[in-house]
């Protein structure tokens, strides 16, 4: 997450409903069209069978609720609008509660194959179709819950856990790498670079090396963490992630692989 935004959130009418101009609607539909040839090539299965599932609108920007509708009686959550940036405790606190927080803004043509911030395109398309997995929703909500638990201080060593799963997550698929991740999914470029490219490490999933890998929001990233299977989340879930917080604090963060940001922004 970056401290600073150059966007504002949409606000809601009294039922909920966002108006998007013609133009939003008209950028979601280019992002929208432009993934689908890479998706269906690079995602995981669970991400492609919850795009199914949730049917989303290729034409315009979906409100809210009606994913949270077609979304809440597969796995019991669903999606609501928040402005571009909230704490990370609001984060956690709604991910326990199985209300995934969308940023209701839609990103401009001057950011269409790179945005910093999350938008609606990046939630939404991005996010929700792995949150009808019932394996992965389970595990999304473990993160809301740990993360009530710790301590401020602590926030940044369970985000690392995440950004290498939830936004940033690769799966092993008959043989090859595919895309778990929602911000690989989202991406135009990111999405082809996680999979293609020679230039990342693509590491054997491991909790403890997670949570002491340091990573940058402004780059394709230099390290993946690959999972077998989606039940493999599960275990996750099952273990005791604060006592593995306390260890990987011990041990210490590995040294980065880039060049770190400005101290101006924020790492996590």
């Amino acid at each position: 997450m970056a401290k600073q935004t150059n966007y504002s959130a949409k606000t809601a009418d009294i039922n909920g409903f966002i108006n998007y101009s013609e133009e939003e609607h008209s950028v979601w539909s280019d992002l929208f069209n432009q993934q689908q040839a890479n998706i269906q090539h690079y995602a995981a299965d669970e991400y492609l069978y919850g795009l199914e599932k949730l049917a989303l609108p290729g034409h315009r920007i979906p409100q809210c609720s009606e994913i949270s509708r077609r979304l809440e009686p597969l796995t019991g959550w669903r999606v609501a609008p928040v402005p571009a940036l909230i704490s990370f405790g609001r984060f956690f606190k709604m991910l326990s509660e199985k209300i995934f927080p969308a940023a209701s803004f839609i990103r401009s043509r001057a950011d269409f194959d790179y945005i910093k911030e999350p938008d609606i395109f990046h939630e939404i398309f991005g996010h929700t179709p792995l949150l009808t997995d019932p394996s992965f929703a389970h595990f999304s909500e473990t993160i809301g819950k740990i993360g009530l638990q710790v301590q401020p201080a602590d926030y940044s060593w369970l985000i690392r856990l995440y950004w290498f799963t939830i936004e940033f997550g690769l799966i092993k698929q008959n043989g090859t790498y595919k895309a778990l991740g929602s911000g690989l999914n989202s991406s135009p470029t990111e999405l082809i670079y996680s999979i293609d490219s020679p230039v990342p490490e693509r590491r054997e999933f491991n909790v403890i090396d997670i949570l002491r890998t340091p990573y940058r929001i402004d780059i394709h990233q230099p390290i993946y963490y690959v999972i077998d299977d989606i039940d493999d989340l599960l275990q996750v879930a099952e273990r005791d992630l604060l006592g593995d917080i306390k260890k990987a604090r011990t041990l210490g963060l590995y040294e980065m692989t880039f060049e770190p940001l400005q101290k101006t922004e924020l790492t996590a």
